[in-house]
């Protein structure tokens, strides 16, 4: 079975929803008609270079250009969880803290799941690589920054509770376990909804291109299986490696909490 071919004109009768809704946005006063409108169009921007640049990558099969797209990803993904804090580290540490963790986490579980379950020849195949690992690092880029808000805002919020926890004689993981803890319930609460409301509330992306595309249900049903279990595991490795450095950069080796090591909160 073939897939079903859409052209421009279908595309434009699809884009008429978003016009729709700026209208809407101007009859009830959002004020969101402007963003609206220019988010549509930077998507069309990306997702047309984006495809541009997967043609070429998927004629070379260079494993060259395959790592410098997945760092590429990995960089963006960094500035992404950075402009989403409201209480930012210091120094490097804003855009680095982020990026490590992702990095860490994400490159770990796609090496994991093209060196065992998916197996390309060769490994590094870009049609497998990158979008394995588009999927796992967008949902461990929102783990990651949900995590650090939650850690920052956590510890100012319970400042006195931390530090007087830590006048009692309990050392800096004591003092900021409940923060810590809460900081992980944040992150990984969205993958723990997503994957409990997988088939019965919501068919997922990929399910429903494979479908689209005419593949065997039965099949697409593995396949999201396996990105849920990948989506998962990079989701908390990443968030557990944020928060713990985060916990390691607000306090230091005295026992002391150290917010001053944050930028004061964003203005508007």
């Amino acid at each position: 079975m073939n897939a079903v071919q859409l052209d421009i004109a279908d595309l434009s009768l699809a884009a008429l929803l978003v016009l729709v809704n700026a209208a809407l946005s101007l009859a009830f006063a959002l004020g969101l008609e402007r963003r609206m409108l220019l988010a549509t169009a930077r998507m069309v921007v990306q997702l047309l270079l984006v495809g541009a640049v997967l043609k070429a990558l998927f004629a070379a099969v260079s494993p060259l250009w395959t790592g410098v797209a997945a760092l590429a990803m990995v960089l963006f993904a960094g500035r992404e969880v950075m402009a989403r804090q409201e209480r930012r580290l210091k120094g490097v540490w804003a855009y680095g803290l982020g990026t490590s963790s992702m990095l860490l986490a994400a490159v770990l579980v796609t090496v994991f799941a093209l060196s065992t379950q998916v197996r390309p020849d060769p490994w590094y195949d870009p049609r497998y690589a990158l979008p394995l690992l588009g999927m796992i690092l967008g949902n461990t880029m929102t783990g990651v920054s949900l995590g650090l808000h939650a850690l920052s805002s956590g510890l100012h919020t319970r400042r006195t509770a931390v530090e007087a926890q830590i006048a009692l004689g309990a050392t800096r993981w004591q003092a900021t376990r409940p923060v810590a803890r809460a900081a992980l319930l944040s992150a990984l609460m969205p993958i723990i909804n997503a994957m409990a409301a997988t088939g019965l509330v919501s068919l997922p992306g990929m399910m429903t291109g494979q479908i689209l595309a005419g593949a065997d249900p039965a099949q697409a049903v593995r396949y999201q299986m396996l990105i849920m279990f990948l989506i998962a595991g990079g989701t908390t490795l990443g968030a557990l490696a944020a928060v713990l450095g985060g916990v390691l950069r607000l306090t230091d080796a005295r026992h002391r909490l150290r917010l001053d090591r944050l930028r004061a909160p964003r203005s508007g």
